[in-house]
């Protein structure tokens, strides 16, 4: 297949190491591009001191990083003040804050907190949690034969008893785009509600403007979007990260500690106890410069392009269930299941073909059980990919189809 990838392969170290491995698991981790890397093997060559802590010349060059770094990376999710971009571990970290220091505040018995069965558990348990802790009810909204969020029953379930209602912007399992305007326009129109949404796979597909969203929280993880695992983000509107009170204690998240009672320091350090990670946060930076490069348009298009492609062989094969809505409705995964085959032999007979897919519930395990299976095998394409990769993805699955065949 003639479709060419958007960013070289050779920017990627690992695949350009590698030319025979067809890294089709994106939507787990994506590869780090020398970009990245070099970013952050400058920083620890170049600026290596603790920041906000020091009083010489190296420290404030640290510090400087760092804060440049936060403001790039809220320029590129349309954050206008950058204080409001907290810099966490990962999603999962992000949403658990959430839940923990406005939703612990706030949410009481006979309140409702509403939740999709499309969710990652880092979206789910959260807030499942949260309701088991308060006495709140848990909602969940229900999803359409094509598994995209149920608006009408959205409409249904949001009241006035709603406090919170926690959506994915993109599923990880199959890949299904929430019209975020939409379900922001149903939740405000019925409820006071605090819209939180989880943008971890969103944001390295799609172009997303935080303030333009009218949502009250945004999380993302840096290692989905090229950066390096152990960093992540959570927007938040300034009144309510303001009112909140801090998720953990210690270093530069504190004003004054005094005997008996100590004070907060201002955003965005209220919620970033110890060390800052300086670094991750620096490479990060990069890695949203190397994206701003490609256009996130042009990452898209590219996605669109391969993922037709990619299902148009994938459903002429025998015995093949996609799932999902149409491609230009979902991100860059390909989520199926091959009759009579598990998903984890599969993954394992690509694997001898050189071609990496996941396999399994995909940490969405009410999604699940909705689509009446324990795993499906999905294939995630992202900058790198090119159409030998479809063809690759092709090759292994008619092999694995004939090996099954055989054995049957």
């Amino acid at each position: 297949m003639s479709i060419a990838s958007l960013a070289p392969r050779a920017d990627f170290p690992l695949l350009a190491a590698n030319p025979a491995m067809h890294y089709l698991d994106s939507a787990a981790t994506s590869q780090k591009p020398a970009a990245m890397l070099n970013a952050l093997r400058h920083f620890y060559e170049t600026s290596n001191a603790n920041p906000h802590r020091g009083a010489y010349a190296l420290s404030a060059l640290a510090t400087d990083a760092y804060h440049d770094a936060r403001a790039t990376i809220a320029r590129f999710v349309g954050v206008a003040d950058a204080d409001c971009l907290i810099f966490t571990r990962g999603t999962t970290e992000s949403m658990n804050l959430v839940a923990s220091s406005w939703g612990g505040a706030h949410v009481g018995p006979g309140d409702e907190i509403v939740v999709s069965a499309l969710e990652h558990h880092a979206n789910f348990v959260p807030w499942q949690q949260l309701a088991l802790r308060t006495g709140a009810t848990l909602r969940i909204v229900e999803l359409t034969a094509t598994q995209t969020i149920d608006l009408d029953m959205l409409r249904d379930v949001v009241g006035a008893r709603t406090k919170i209602v926690a959506i994915t912007h993109v599923s990880n399992a199959v890949g299904s785009i929430t019209p975020l305007h939409d379900v922001v326009r149903i939740v405000r129109a019925r409820s006071a509600a605090v819209i939180v949404v989880d943008g971890a796979q969103a944001v390295p597909h799609l172009a997303v403007n935080f303030d333009a969203l009218d949502i009250d929280f945004y999380a993302f993880s840096g290692h989905k979007l090229l950066g390096p695992m152990g960093i992540g983000v959570l927007v938040g509107r300034r009144k309510l990260l303001e009112a909140m009170a801090p998720y953990q204690f210690g270093g530069d998240m504190i004003e004054w500690v005094r005997d008996t009672d100590s004070t907060w320091n201002v955003l965005p350090h209220k919620f970033e106890a110890g060390t800052p990670n300086a670094a991750d946060a620096v490479a990060l930076a990069a890695a949203v410069r190397y994206l701003d490069g490609l256009g996130m348009a042009q990452v898209r298009a590219h996605e669109i392009a391969l993922l037709e492609a990619a299902e148009a062989r994938v459903r002429a094969l025998p015995g093949v269930t996609v799932y999902g809505p149409p491609p230009t409705q979902r991100s860059g995964v390909l989520s199926f299941s091959l009759a009579d085959v598990h998903p984890h032999d599969l993954a394992t007979i690509l694997d001898q073909h050189g071609v990496c897919i996941r396999a399994g519930h995909h940490c969405a395990q009410p999604l699940m059980r909705r689509l009446g299976v324990s795993a499906t095998a999905r294939a995630s394409f992202y900058v790198y990919s090119d159409g030998r990769d479809v063809d690759a993805l092709i090759g292994a699955l008619t092999a694995a189809q004939q090996l099954f065949a055989t054995v049957d």
